[in-house]
């Protein structure tokens, strides 16, 4: 097997996990009455947890760096807060308000959203594509959440904040941590910006105080979720990107929103009509079109 298949199977097995993941949650909300705030806490605390250790084994200097720098210690802080533990609840609330496949597909309009924030930076017009690309991104939100029908709602309110929140946070989690990536590296940040918002979000909501029927199935889809859709992805995706690189990464990175459409229809029996997987196929070609490769200046932004 060649490098680049590798790489490019690191990727799709991770954007597949992913998928699972929200499933996964979806199966624990609608079938076990588990609710967003205690599914995220764990999943963020221990998920934090794990890929600090494997960071510790891997990357012990960078973490002893990130820590004595009091500036990237402040920012690495914001960004667990304002970044990764707004982006983990809003995605799980949404599928909680809606199903898997609509949370996932509506957290991937989040590249139209740095798109918008890349020409404000750079005082820019959007391109001719880029144009396209907002567009199908509005329409097939629009497809999703109203079926065509402009006097009705086809999710439920709450369903759609959150999808569209979590987008918005989804950008702020990969605009904020450029600096300090590029300084100490993917594992280090994330995993230390993790447990940061593992550690916070688990003191705010006291998931330990809310009554949750904790049985045998409840507890190995927990675990799944963290392992196998958090920490195992995370790290084959980087893995992944570092062989076949960010734009083709990103392009590959789409089967989430696919996987989780299939396992919600497979698995949760979940209908979706024509409307809604058109408007999937609209956000998801959206990431397709921004995905290749911009100018230098352009493509450094969520780094500054």
């Amino acid at each position: 097997m060649s490098k680049k298949i590798k790489g490019s199977l690191f990727v799709l097995v991770s954007g597949a996990c992913w998928g699972f993941s929200g499933t996964c949650g979806q199966y624990l909300f609608d079938f076990k009455n588990v609710n967003a705030e205690w599914l995220t806490s764990y999943r963020i605390l221990f998920a934090g947890i794990i890929i600090v250790m494997l960071s510790v084994c891997t990357q012990r200097e960078n973490i002893k760096g990130i820590l004595r720098n009091k500036i990237d210690t402040m920012a690495l802080l914001i960004f667990g807060i304002a970044g990764l533990m707004t982006c983990q609840y809003t995605y799980f609330a949404a599928i909680a308000r809606s199903n898997a496949a609509t949370g996932t597909v509506l957290q991937y309009l989040a590249p139209a959203l740095i798109l918008i924030y890349i020409c404000i930076r750079y005082l820019r017009f959007p391109k001719p594509r880029e144009v396209l690309a907002i567009i199908l991104a509005v329409t097939g939100t629009f497809l999703i959440a109203t079926h065509g029908n402009i006097n009705n709602l086809a999710i439920s309110p709450s369903g759609l904040f959150f999808g569209l929140l979590s987008a918005f946070t989804l950008a702020v989690y990969t605009i904020l941590p450029g600096r300090l990536i590029e300084r100490w590296g993917s594992l280090t940040v994330t995993g230390l910006g993790m447990l940061i918002a593992g550690v916070v979000f688990t003191a705010a909501v006291r998931p330990w105080n809310m009554e949750q029927n904790i049985d045998i199935t409840t507890f190995c889809l927990v675990a799944v979720i963290v392992v196998i859709g958090t920490a195992l992805p995370f790290t084959l995706y980087l893995k992944g990107v570092s062989i076949i690189g960010a734009s083709k990464g990103s392009m590959l990175a789409c089967i989430e929103p696919v996987s989780a459409t299939v396992f919600s229809a497979l698995w949760l029996k979940n209908k979706f009509t024509v409307f809604d997987l058109a408007g999937f196929a609209l956000i998801i070609t959206t990431v397709l079109i921004l995905s290749f490769k911009e100018k230098a200046k352009e493509s450094k932004a969520v780094t500054a």
